[in-house]
């Protein structure tokens, strides 16, 4: 049976390896969780990413996971807003703000994959993926 929605599933892979400290976790690879991927490398909130093969033979995105120290992570949740029952679209001029700024609004755009600044800048809405803080 195939996977519903595969960026909630990538979403929590990384707040629950998050949560226990992993050094990186292994995601099913599609072209949407890579794109993620690099917006939340180019954001700062992950150190880096890799494809590999797994045991099985499948391709996995495997993403290294970044943190302060021992007790401080970098990455404080990560919220999906967006589900496939619920989709929310917004307009440029209308895209929230995470904590006052100091989180970051994951969209996907006509222009592919980004920021909330990002589409500010370039005044494209799009659908919200997910929240980062």
């Amino acid at each position: 049976m195939g996977m519903t929605d595969p960026i909630a599933d990538m979403l929590t892979r990384i707040r629950n390896a998050n949560r226990v400290r992993y050094k990186s976790v292994d995601i099913l690879l599609s072209r949407i969780n890579l794109n993620i991927a690099k917006v939340l490398k180019k954001s700062g909130y992950i150190s880096g990413y890799d494809v590999k093969k797994d045991a099985r033979g499948y391709q996995v995105l495997r993403i290294s996971l970044k943190y302060y120290d021992a007790k401080k992570t970098v990455m404080t949740d990560i919220q999906r807003v967006s589900k496939p029952g619920r989709r929310v679209y917004v307009k440029s001029d209308m895209i929230p703000k995470v904590l006052n700024g100091y989180g970051t609004v994951i969209l996907s755009t006509s222009k592919g994959i980004m920021t909330d600044q990002e589409a500010r800048d370039s005044k494209v809405g799009g659908e919200i993926l997910c929240n980062v803080w």
